[in-house]
């Protein structure tokens, strides 16, 4: 298994970019850090990332979101594909001011059921044991338990990732063909039935530092004239897929919130 290169604290940057200039940012960026391992042998540069958000009925982070409300977080289930011995992600991300602080828990995919109960899954089921991953899995439950939040939207896209040689406090991370559902159900699955296009043909190109700005980051900022946006893919794409819509349960993708009410046999049965 490959080093966790999670970056729990640090700051970060986004803009819209057309493929042309993310095309151009890559000729930039690999003379100052690496392609991400993930991304090594790929031919797109990118590997797919999936992530279930959860939100209460209310949508109460969504609207955090729209307001800019400077101290907030977001609930989110990361995974990367179908297969049933990959684990999951159970993801914490805050945001206090300009500071952006991740806490990751790891499962297996089969602990889905348990967590969206509210329970802490079983010790066989618990991917990742250290204390650290132990709080953020008792944290994320505590604060969907908290907002009653539940699954709400499902948000795809293809991410190539370049990271720095020596450390891991610098990153750049380019986002294409985001897409968003309306998903109520505890399924997983990287399949979409009938997505919204987020952003379009643009990519969010994304800096991430742990310190200091670097003084290339300034270069590069320049040479390609960017303007700082907020690009908040689960925002965003409920809005395009439309509140209302989300309230009366009209999903595209055709499940109900009966669908998150599988058994475990259920749930084998429909990742497999």
């Amino acid at each position: 298994m490959q080093a966790d290169r999670l970056q729990s604290q640090r700051f970060e940057i986004k803009f819209l970019v057309p493929e042309s200039v993310a095309l151009a940012a890559r000729d930039f960026v690999q003379s100052y850090l690496a392609l991400d391992d993930f991304c090594t042998g790929r031919g797109e540069f990118s590997y797919p990332v999936h992530s279930l958000y959860l939100d209460s009925e209310a949508l109460t982070f969504y609207r955090q979101t729209l307001n800019g409300d400077k101290n907030r977080f977001k609930l989110r289930v990361r995974f990367y594909d179908d297969k049933l011995t990959s684990p999951i992600f159970l993801e914490i991300k805050r945001r206090t001011k300009d500071a952006v602080s991740k806490q990751r828990g790891t499962v297996s995919r089969q602990a889905i059921l348990q967590i969206l109960s509210g329970q802490i899954p079983e010790a066989n089921l618990l991917a990742a044991k250290n204390p650290t991953h132990m709080f953020a899995l008792q944290m994320f439950i505590q604060l969907m338990l908290q907002n009653r939040a539940k699954p709400m939207g499902h948000v795809a896209y293809e991410r190539e990732a370049w990271i720095s040689t020596l450390d891991n406090s610098v990153r750049v991370t380019m986002d294409r063909a985001v897409r968003f559902e309306a998903d109520r159900t505890s399924r997983l699955t990287t399949s979409m039935q009938s997505p919204v296009s987020v952003f379009g043909s643009e990519v969010v190109l994304e800096l991430k530092f742990t310190r200091r700005f670097p003084d290339w980051f300034k270069e590069f900022v320049r040479v390609f004239n960017l303007t700082r946006c907020s690009a908040a893919k689960y925002a965003e794409g409920l809005t395009l897929f439309g509140e209302q819509r989300m309230r009366n349960g009209a999903y595209a993708t055709g499940f109900s919130e009966e669908h998150s009410r599988f058994s475990p046999a259920d749930l084998l049965e429909e990742v497999a």
